[in-house]
């Protein structure tokens, strides 16, 4: 592990002891490659993909790196993780094996391949630990270059820390926003358009940010003349150079294999960007990659035999040795004495953690073999049982998925015998036993969830009328929130300056300026970066997407980053990240799509709320503030000049999550519903009163988390009639509304009608306000629906209208 920096000057002595520890660090980490490929290959391991080629330049960033510092980068930074004491040897192991273990394998216990790293930024409780005190890595994800717009909230974050006072807890998450984000990426990611709108808005926020580009020339197999202009990502982005009075980057450029020059490089890089807030790009070129992008392939394949040659002269670990050598730093009896002890750690390391993975399932194991053993004596089907023992009994190395299967055909060869109860406890224990291993923590387990909060009504003057704006509701109890909640903040695309296109923030950056209420660029991706990385550092941002069509530029950074965040790092981190956006009812293809079903089936571990209006928005603002919970809340676009009563006891009430709200009571059938649309159910519920038709109308004012407490089922108790009403496209966010009520709920054993949906056409709405009409669903077609499902119950009281 490398030690903190101090002002002390070094002896030789300390020098070289500085050196070689690095080497013995470099060499171990080096030795992890390789002897995790072969247990890749041996089948002991899935899939290997390793940090080999990459030693020596990571080896300088984690001398730059400091306490309260963040990394987020990608999968081959074993190297730096173990220079900064957050990697052992059998931590390595221990994930490339999966073990469920958090504490045999802290990077995510197994749920996401190796290379995948994290620290532990939550105390068992849910609570904060001190993260100045410790040195911090946001956990990995796989996707292309989907590390950058973390990166950029995470740099941010600094800048507010150093620049906003007042914020509650600052001490346990920044030091005068003297901390780094750093980040990395491989060459050929860089040409991502993530990367691109990374580096452009940290340009021009100015934030605390070095990204490495790890540069090895090639992208799997496909050379850099076909990724990237120029064959340089450092040649392309000068014109991010930042000069005199403009903003922009630092931009330095180093060889990846020369370890004197690599430290020296990113202690200017750490001092401009610690000191000035001025982000640096590092591009640290002439790398190589020995053994190929990952187990799954070989480099021999498409690197010709001159680069074969090069790599193996230029290998990083390679000219390292012949510096040390130049310089007297070592001998080559020295340096391969530590070769031969770093082999020595590393097999005995991988052993043990072999063993810890495999000893508790063997045991698992021999604990069934035992169980059947005693079924097999008295059953009629002895022979199949002990033949499926015998074939368990073979398997050296078990899975836990071998001693489930085995188990479950042999309850299939007892179900009329009297093994079966026993066996059957056995394999309903053991599943959610192990099921938990892979499947907890999507959502908040701590006392903080979203299920914590208590309602708490609005209160209304005696005399109180519907007669105030919805978005002067939303305005003034964002005004509260800001003043409650210092280390609350907004920022989005028209956000600050005319306090958004909707006018729900008006007046609120002048009041608490452009860090708290702030405009960005056109760039959802980011928007939802800067989020995700300042609420992993202790904040509680609000990142607005001004459309919900616009969602789609970000739904990637929210489905594989923000949703699967507690889920991957087994609740040792968090982000509870406020999405704020406005959608359905508007006009044309591009902003009227209410795409509700590939939203909720892409960000589960995100709660999506659906308002249907202003007040009930506020309240969930509320409510999110006071829980550890990523939301997605979707205003009504067509709301914001609606009239509402005006609630005394701004940021204060609170509207729960996952519950339901019946709007109207009724006998003949239940409407379920949301949002904008809830309007038009409202309408023809009156209008089918009309004709002796009593309609149960039900907001469901969340889809994730669905009705806890099942009321919607209770409700069809009474009705025994179901419609979904709902203006995504057929079989959206419809289908899913029935699974949760038809299944989950069993509202079948109620129902005397077949449940029906009503919903958009399956085009995009088209323009105009004829358009709206025939595109999706109106109250004319509410209505109709309805008296039709009535006539097939009544056709004598309800005569067919076509």
């Amino acid at each position: 592990m490398i030690k903190e920096k101090t002002n002390t000057p070094l002896t030789f002595e300390d020098f070289k002891t500085e050196v070689l520890s690095d080497y013995k660090i470099a060499t171990i980490s080096r030795e992890c490659s390789l002897l995790g490929r072969k247990e890749v290959l041996t089948g002991k391991a899935k899939f290997g993909i390793f940090g080999d080629g990459k030693e020596v330049p990571q080896l300088a960033m984690a001398k730059a790196f400091k306490n309260g510092d963040f990394r987020s980068g990608y999968y081959r930074d074993q190297t730096f993780m173990m220079a900064i004491g957050q990697l052992t040897i059998q931590e390595f192991f221990a994930g490339l094996y999966g073990h469920t273990d958090i504490e045999q394998e802290p990077m995510s216990a197994g749920r996401q391949m190796g290379g995948h790293f994290a620290t532990h930024s939550l105390n068992d409780d849910g609570t904060w630990k001190d993260l100045t005190k410790q040195k911090n890595s946001s956990a990995d994800i796989s996707p292309t270059a989907a590390q950058m717009p973390r990166l950029l909230g995470l740099a941010q974050a600094s800048k507010i820390y150093r620049q906003v006072s007042g914020i509650t807890n600052a001490a346990n998450f920044s030091v005068d926003g003297n901390e780094i984000a750093w980040g990395t990426i491989g060459n050929a990611s860089t040409s991502e358009g993530l990367f691109f709108e990374t580096i452009n808005a940290a340009g021009v926020l100015q934030v605390p940010l070095v990204m490495s580009v790890w540069d090895d020339e090639y992208g799997i197999s496909v050379h850099a003349r076909h990724q990237t202009t120029k064959e340089s990502i450092s040649e392309i982005l000068k014109g991010y150079q930042r000069e005199s009075n403009t903003n922009g980057f630092e931009i330095l450029k180093v060889k990846g294999w020369d370890y004197a020059d690599l430290v020296a490089t990113y202690e200017k890089a750490a001092n401009i960007a610690r000191e000035k807030h001025i982000p640096v790009l590092i591009h640290v070129n002439e790398l190589t990659q020995p053994q190929g992008h990952s187990s799954s392939g070989s480099h021999e394949r498409y690197k010709d035999s001159n680069r074969l040659a090069w790599e193996k002269d230029f290998d990083c670990l390679r000219q390292m040795k012949l510096w040390m050598i130049a310089i007297n730093v070592a001998s080559p009896e020295e340096i391969e004495a530590i070769d031969l002890q770093a082999k020595k750690d590393v097999f005995e390391a991988k052993k043990a953690a072999w063993n810890a993975f495999i000893e508790p399932i063997v045991e698992e194991q021999k604990e069934l073999v035992s169980l059947l053993q005693k079924i097999a004596e008295t059953s009629k089907n002895k022979e199949r049982i002990l033949k499926l023992i015998t074939d368990l009994n073979s398997i050296k190395s078990p899975l836990k998925k071998e001693i489930l299967v085995t188990a479950r055909k042999v309850l299939r060869l007892v179900m009329n015998e009297t093994g079966k109860e026993e066996l059957s406890l056995w394999i309903t224990s053991y599943t959610n036993k192990t099921q938990q291993k892979f499947s907890s923590n999507l959502f908040s387990e701590t006392d903080l969830n979203v299920f914590s909060v208590e309602k708490v009504l609005p209160e209304y003057s005696e005399n109180a009328k519907e007669d105030t704006d919805g978005r002067m509701i939303l305005r003034d109890n964002f005004d509260a929130i800001f003043t409650k909640h210092p280390e609350t903040l907004i920022f989005g695309e028209d956000a600050g300056n005319i306090g958004d296109v909707n006018q729900g923030l008006e007046g609120m950056q002048e009041k608490y300026g452009e860090l708290r209420v702030a405009d960005v660029g056109i760039r959802e991706a980011t928007i939802i970066g800067q989020g995700i990385g300042m609420a992993l550092r202790g904040l509680r941002p609000i990142a607005e997407i001004q459309y919900l069509d616009y969602l789609l530029y970000a739904i990637q950074i929210m489905s594989d980053d923000l949703a699967t965040l507690r889920y991957r790092t087994v609740g040792k981190q968090k982000a509870p990240l406020i999405i704020r956006t406005r959608g359905h009812r508007l006009e044309g293809i591009w902003h009227s799509g209410s795409p509700m079903g590939m939203i909720i089936n892409a960000v589960r571990g995100i709660h999506v709320l659906v308002p249907r209006n202003m007040t009930q928005a506020a309240g969930f603002y509320n409510s999110l503030l006071e829980c550890d919970e990523p939301a997605l809340v979707i205003e009504c676009l067509n709301g914001y000049r609606l009239k509402e009563k005006m609630p005394l006891n701004y940021g204060e009430f609170k509207t729960p999550i996952g519950v339901i709200e019946t709007l109207k009571e009724g006998t003949d059938i239940t409407l379920v519903s949301y949002g904008s649309t809830l309007r038009l159910v409202q309408q023809a519920a009156k209008e089918l009163l009309e004709v002796g038709i009593d309609c149960e109308i039900i907001d469901l004012q969340s889809l994730l988390p669905f009705d806890v407490n099942q009321d919607v089922v209770k409700s069809i108790a009474k009705t025994n009639r179901l419609l979904v009403i709902d203006e995504d496209v057929p079989g959206g966010a419809s289908a899913y509304i029935l699974q949760q009520i038809i299944e989950q709920q069993d509202a079948y054993n109620y129902l005397d009608s077949k449940p029906q949906t009503l919903t958009a056409k399956a085009h995009r709405p088209a323009y105009g306000t004829d358009g709206d009409y025939f595109s999706k669903p109106s109250s004319e077609d509410i209505f109709e629906k309805v008296y039709g499902m009535m006539n097939e119950v009544n056709p004598l009281k309800y005569p067919s209208l076509y």
